[in-house]
């Protein structure tokens, strides 16, 4: 049976419970055919729901039967408009057509132990609410209605909607390959183990019985323009995932407990969804924590904290990335699975990046010698690629090919972008051949 049948059989529940509702509300006996119907119905939905069925699509942890009920009635009002039309005929005076705890309680006949199980599986650091599977107003109670998740009924549907960008995090477009990556080969084993952590979290936690960690959890460090978020942006595309950096500056607020509030929407949004969160200049935000002098300083701490906790129980890999690995606070490192240092490229790999960086289709001068540009600057990749593409621009200006004046001034105006001052001793081998006047420029 397909997810369409199944997800019929579930409607066809919820459709006899309101009627047996409706009946128990003006007085009615309850007809031995529709109590049979019932019955069938039950037994029918629980063979399915335990041979897998549409609702193990949302989540990678099982669901309680009591929670599978509290989804599909969240989502049968959006999903199936004669039942949004029942639980809003159900519930007078409700502008709106989802159920609320109230009706549920009816609806599904729960004595007063189900009840306390249903308010549990609601509450705010439930599993059905940290998983974005269902949301509800705290501060209303019982007669709050009870809605799916963002993009929940779409992916039970079996609907192909993108998931919104969460809070404080923007998409990351670039789509590489491992061909792209230029690294030590020790290097690319650590990423490709990563992997490993990613598609193998059922066997291990799930069959093997293997203690969760959440994430994983990946810390890059390395020296700015040495790969790292490309690194992040090809684990994401291998998954088929799409790649979010988080944007500390949008998340880290001056007010006390908004940066809590902030990190708690982002991973709210984020949780079990098929993402990759990465987090640039961590130690910006996961810096050693300080001495408490004052008390912001206190509040400071604690918000490191509170990310340390939700970070650990996070389903969903999330990279972090420095330039400063030192900065960190080690109470933080010991809950990274894998560290991956990103050094600068050596020559061989300087070649290479030369080679890649430089628009294929464009002409080259007979002095531009990669092997001598591969030994001549100590640039990382990132610099490569902008100092390619700046004398790329050069020499299509003066419409000849790309040769080493065009480098050695492209590369000039890459290392003096740091701010620092120059010398010609930078630029090593390439002086000779540096435009005249750019020395002074």
């Amino acid at each position: 049976m397909d997810a369409h049948d199944h997800l019929t059989t579930e409607w066809k529940r919820l459709d006899v419970l309101g009627r047996l509702a409706l009946a128990a509300r003006q007085g009615q006996e309850q007809g031995p055919a529709l109590l049979a119907e019932l019955r069938g119905l039950q037994d029918e939905v629980a063979a399915l729901r335990a041979n897998g069925s549409a609702l193990a699509r949302l989540t990678r942890q099982p669901l309680s039967s009591l929670e599978c009920d509290l989804v599909v009635c969240a989502v049968a009002a959006e999903a199936e408009p004669r039942l949004a039309w029942m639980f809003q005929s159900l519930q007078l005076g409700n502008a709106q057509p989802y159920p609320t705890p109230s009706l549920l309680l009816e609806l599904l006949a729960l004595d007063s132990t189900l009840a306390g199980e249903m308010y549990a599986a609601l509450a705010e650091n439930a599993p059905l609410r940290r998983a974005g599977l269902v949301e509800i107003d705290d501060a209303g109670g019982p007669f709050q209605p009870l809605r799916p998740g963002r993009g929940v009924t779409a992916r039970l549907l079996g609907q192909t909607l993108p998931d919104p960008a969460p809070p404080g995090a923007a998409r990351v477009a670039v789509v590489p390959t491992w061909d792209d990556l230029v690294l030590p080969p020790d290097r690319i084993a650590v990423l490709r183990e990563l992997l490993l952590w990613i598609r193998h979290r059922d066997v291990v936690f799930g069959d093997w019985q293997g203690r969760d960690c959440g994430g994983p959890v990946s810390l890059f460090c390395g020296p700015s323009g040495t790969g790292k978020t490309f690194a992040a942006a090809v684990i994401a595309a291998e998954l088929g995932w799409p790649l979010y950096r988080v944007d500390l500056g949008r998340l880290v607020s001056k007010y006390i407990g908004e940066t809590e509030q902030n990190l708690n929407r982002l991973f709210d949004a984020a949780h079990a969804k098929p993402m990759v969160l990465q987090f640039d200049e961590a130690d910006a935000l996961f810096g050693k924590r300080g001495e408490v002098r004052e008390a912001r300083d206190r509040y400071a701490n604690l918000e490191v904290s509170h990310l340390l906790a939700r970070v650990e129980v996070h389903q969903g890999p999330c990279i972090l990335t420095t330039n400063l690995r030192r900065n960190l606070d080690p109470a933080f490192a010991r809950r990274f699975q894998v560290v991956v240092d990103f050094p600068r490229p050596d020559a061989a790999a300087r070649v290479l990046l030369w080679h890649r960086s430089l628009p294929p289709l464009a002409p080259r001068g007979a002095d531009l010698d990669l092997g001598f540009l591969g030994e001549a600057v100590n640039l990382t990749g990132g610099g490569i690629r902008n100092a390619a593409l700046h004398a790329a621009f050069l020499a299509a200006e003066d419409r000849r090919p790309i040769g080493l004046p065009e480098v050695a001034l492209a590369v000039w105006r890459e290392l003096g972008k740091d701010g620092r001052d120059l010398s010609p001793a930078d630029l090593g081998p390439l002086v000779p051949h540096l435009p005249a006047g750019a020395l002074r420029c």
